[in-house]
């Protein structure tokens, strides 16, 4: 391959970097605002993000008489001290799902009704009875491209952005390559949204030891935050927004919420519904509880568990087995055919999944992040959160576009990222796979970053992914898929350090999935406090805001 080859060089106004469900929103806001728009992914616009892989529903608060209704609503369940939510930002996405409930409906997204023609929507995750069930959900995201392909949106498929450019203290625009060719791409644009994903995945193990096994897209390796870092943004919450889920035994897919608010009882293996001890809304709790109370029965040998669902109504049952979780993974009816899984014949077997690290670019009330032009679309979580943010995002930037920067000036730059992209191909002699170097990490991580941890480990983690960080040099790819994964892992390892580094700083438990054995009660002193972390002399540093 050339070393130095053309670089393809494009611009435009608005340019969104994600084509998941906050890029498709982001998207969706611009062509109606009529601003020039450019999505970029590594992947394909009708297949890419978490969303790709299928979705079971979609929040949505509607202003009926149901209990629970309303924005207030909203607002009183999200806008928590340290959440990093605005009380404005919450009222904004309230506002915007309605309309997103439209849209999607009417580009032939199935949204389930009841007999009296209103939305089928449950309960899940300690929330009110929000959620919109969706049948066929693997079909949203071709639907949703169709659409935004018509409307005029510029895409930018298979190519994966590994640099954000600045320009006299504000957002310039991003180098990238082609992940099937390797062709260099160099955008310049007013403004850039982030829409990558809020997840670090293939950070730990799971049961099955396949990486790629996760209940979100493992592809998704926190290049959110290490982009935005790189280019100077203010990261928040890397010490609490960390999670995990319940997965059917060695099958990573998305969908126990719908089974946890459909009413199943979580069964240890003394065949004891144990949730009562952990939260006072059981299996319906907020999704950290579960598998906190899960994890602290495991370690005291209550283990294994299953899924209890033999007393929920028949109808409600089979929508659950043939509707919800084949809507979020397609293979899941294969994945019970070969285990014997039926609903209604007997428990199903669950585990917990692997650790997803994730956080919150700083954001203000316009989206914007800490680095000028540089906006936010993945501000809050689920499928609605992540479209309805991206939306915001794009119709906050579209009244705010700043003329297209001239990128005279950052040629060297710009050419030592090409030459950069491409060096894991060239590498001889005494190298690493790109293989050897990803579990390296994930070991470390499984080790010192699991669901229980403290001070002395996590030190000892910063020192090992330190180590592992200076062989990056001597990682090799053997082909283009390849280079993606090599990519993608120096990414991970950038993402681990800092949600470790940040983890260390909150001496307590009781916030997030993992417990401190050094601290292991809630502690006051943390209450409302948020824990940033930025580039600071060529280093991360932390301070609370």
């Amino acid at each position: 391959m050339d070393k130095n080859p053309e670089i393809i060089r494009l611009e435009t106004d608005l340019l969104i970097l994600g084509t998941g469900a906050a890029g498709c929103g982001a998207a969706l806001a611009a062509r109606e605002a009529g601003v020039r728009v450019l999505m970029v992914d590594k992947g394909r616009l009708e297949s890419s993000g978490c969303l790709g892989g299928g979705n079971d529903h979609f929040v949505a608060v509607l202003g009926t008489d149901e209990p629970e209704d309303t924005i207030d609503d909203l607002v009183r369940v999200h806008n928590k001290p340290g959440s990093g939510f605005s009380e404005k930002q919450i009222r904004e996405w309230g506002s915007v799902m309605p309309a997103m409930v439209k849209f999607l409906e009417g580009e032939g997204v199935h949204l389930l009704h009841n007999p009296d023609g209103s939305y089928l929507r449950t309960a899940g995750r300690g929330e009110p009875a929000w959620y919109i069930n969706i049948a066929e959900g693997q079909r949203i995201k071709r639907l949703i491209a169709k659409r935004l392909r018509a409307m005029g949106a510029d895409v930018l498929d298979h190519v994966m952005i590994t640099r954000l450019l600045t320009k006299d203290g504000r957002i310039a625009g991003a180098v990238g390559y082609q992940v099937l060719t390797g062709q260099c791409y160099v955008i310049a644009a007013s403004t850039v949204i982030m829409a990558l994903g809020n997840s670090c995945n293939r950070a730990t193990a799971n049961s099955t030891g396949n990486p790629y096994n996760t209940w979100h897209s493992p592809f998704n390796t926190g290049s959110q935050y290490v982009l935005a870092y790189e280019a100077g943004a203010e990261i928040i919450n890397m010490d609490v927004k960390q999670q995990s889920t319940l997965i059917p035994k060695g099958f990573g897919c998305a969908g126990m919420n719908g089974i946890n608010g459909s009413g199943a009882h979580e069964l240890n293996g003394l065949g004891e519904r144990f949730m009562p001890k952990y939260h006072p809304q059981m299996e319906n709790c907020p999704r950290q509880f579960q598998i906190s109370g899960t994890h602290r029965e495991l370690v005291e040998g209550r283990g294994p568990f299953h899924m209890e669902m033999r007393h929920i109504a028949p109808d409600l049952l089979h929508h659950l087995q043939y509707v919800l979780m084949p809507g979020d993974k397609a293979t899941f009816l294969d994945y019970c055919e070969q285990r014997g899984v039926d609903f209604a014949k007997a428990p199903m077997e669950v585990e917990i999944g692997e650790i997803e690290f994730s956080g919150m670019l700083a954001t203000d009330d316009n989206y914007e992040t800490t680095v000028p032009g540089l906006y936010n679309g993945c501000v809050f979580y689920t499928f609605s959160g992540s479209m309805c943010s991206g939306y915001m995002a794009a119709r906050s930037a579209a009244g705010r576009l700043a003329p297209v920067p001239d990128l005279s000036g950052l040629e060297k730059e710009i050419e030592a990222e090409c030459r950069r992209i491409l060096e894991p191909l060239e590498r001889d002699g005494d190298v690493l796979t790109q293989e050897m170097y990803e579990a390296s990490i994930r070991q470390v991580m499984s080790y010192y970053m699991g669901y229980v941890r403290n001070e002395a480990g996590m030190k000892i983690a910063l020192e090992r992914l330190a180590f592992i960080g200076t062989h990056t040099d001597r990682v090799k790819a053997a082909n283009m898929h390849e280079l993606m994964m090599v990519h993608e892992a120096e990414h991970l390892l950038m993402s681990c350090t800092l949600s470790t580094l940040c983890t260390i700083e909150r001496r307590e438990s009781g916030r997030s999935v993992y417990r401190r054995a050094d601290y292991p009660e809630k502690s006051a002193e943390y209450d409302g406090r948020i824990l940033a972390v930025a580039k600071r002399d060529g280093r991360p540093g932390t301070y609370w805001r």
